[in-house]
């Protein structure tokens, strides 16, 4: 019999079956990235085939549709048959993606994540839909209340699902790294917690509006806030955190119609004051970023939150990057600004957006400390300060007289369109 390379080129040659020459754990892994009923139906190929699909590296339980949600009904018997069929072979990766119209399919569809869970699953995806004419169920699936327990499970991802406390303890996936939930209903959680996790997303998820859920999880170094609605969580003490994304643009009851601050002294404001479980003096976010390497920081709903936690603004000792958009920058005494850039003592490069989306802002403008005359207000190792704008309007102007302020002089001024900067600009800043 000829060694395996040759068999291949051999093969090729001749115009014949490539796949074929291929070993059995590759097809395995291949078969893997197909829905489940593609890869059941190569057991026709051939004799050797015949069993493969049993031992597959991982399941994708989607329909088949990638634009559509096949309702589960249509995927009961063939799913209950696949799982048996498989006699708990183990998983690398699992996915379920499919709608669940009926209340009577919810208990199975829950057997089948406990079933994967058995069956040792490193990364499970849940993306699992609702259609429903109640608007108490909206579109979440609603996990059920026993905790997770597997030794295996390294990532978890929850989009559209109703979660609970039970669920999100994962005092027993000790193994866990990554969790990413979207969309999640987060309503009925009041803590999240993990001793392993390393990685946190929370994107486009409702959280209560009474309460603040709790988020204990130590030993990560990526957070990711983004867009979620109602009570902005509580973040717990995370050393060695590095990376952080918290952006609020969604409607919220963490804000006052009444007083820029959060304690407006209206026994009937409900950003203020209709809070259970709280303390009045507690930190909410700030303080599990401050040891954040590198952070950002964007407000486009005038929250209160930061405004509120500046108070007990702790030092940022470990912060390198800055990233920050107007909501920052209120004159007239930039408070806000200066507040966490008197706190951050290693911080080197900042950059504030103004009025802009990321890349799609229009003019570009840099500027470094005086080496010669630093201010003792801002970090001495701060090399780069960024300004992002649409155009160097009023406000634009503001900003970069308080930083000149801080003897932080013009280098560039960079347009991605066609624009002229004033030499009155230009004098102004530098």
């Amino acid at each position: 019999m000829p060694p395996p390379q040759e068999g291949k080129r051999a093969a090729v040659a001749s115009g014949g079956d490539i796949i074929g020459t291929l070993q059995d754990d590759l097809l395995k892994h291949i078969l893997s990235f197909l829905p489940a009923q593609q890869a059941v139906r190569t057991c026709v190929l051939a004799r050797r085939w015949r069993h493969l699909w049993k031992t597959a590296t991982g399941l994708r339980i989607t329909g088949g549709h990638e634009l559509e949600l096949t309702p589960v009904h249509d995927l009961r018997e063939f799913v209950n048959h696949l799982l048996l069929l498989r006699a708990g072979v183990p998983i690398d990766t699992c996915e379920f993606r499919f709608d669940v119209v009926s209340d009577d399919n919810v208990p199975r569809v829950s057997l089948w994540i406990r079933h994967v869970i058995l069956c040792q699953v490193r990364l499970l995806r849940l993306n699992v839909s609702r259609e429903s004419q109640d608007c108490r169920l909206g579109l979440y699936f609603y996990v059920d209340s026993l905790p997770l327990a597997s030794r295996h499970l390294t990532r978890l991802e929850l989009i559209d699902a109703g979660l609970n406390d039970s669920f999100l303890d994962f005092a027993g996936c000790p193994a866990l790294k990554e969790l990413i939930i979207i969309n999640g209903f987060c309503v009925h959680v009041s803590k999240i917690s993990s001793r392993s996790l390393k990685r946190l997303a929370i994107i486009d998820s409702s959280f209560n509006q009474h309460i603040r859920t709790r988020i204990c999880v130590p030993s990560l170094v990526s957070l990711r806030l983004e867009d979620n609605w109602d009570r902005t969580p509580v973040l717990e003490s995370m050393p060695l955190l590095m990376d952080a994304f918290v952006r609020f643009i969604k409607e919220s009851v963490d804000r006052c119609f009444y007083s820029d601050s959060w304690d407006c002294h209206n026994e009937h404001c409900q950003g203020c004051y209709d809070l259970q479980g709280v303390s009045s003096d507690e930190c909410v976010i700030l303080k599990g970023l401050s040891e954040a390497e590198n952070l950002t920081l964007i407000d486009e709903h005038d929250m209160f939150i930061f405004r509120r936690d500046l108070t007990w603004c702790r030092t940022f000792s470990k912060l390198k990057v800055l990233i920050l958009n107007e909501y920052w920058c209120v004159p007239t005494d930039f408070h806000a600004l200066a507040c966490i850039l008197e706190h951050s003592p290693v911080l080197e490069i900042l950059t504030l957006h103004f009025f802009s989306k990321g890349p799609e802002h229009k003019v570009e403008i840099k500027g470094c400390c005086n080496a010669v005359e630093s201010s003792a207000a801002i970090s001495e190792h701060l090399k780069t300060v960024e300004v992002k704008c649409n155009s160097v309007d009023a406000e634009v102007l503001k900003i970069l007289k308080f930083l000149g302020t801080l003897n932080i002089c013009k280098l560039t001024a960079n347009t991605l369109h066609a624009f002229s900067i004033s030499a009155v600009f230009l004098d102004m800043w530098g």
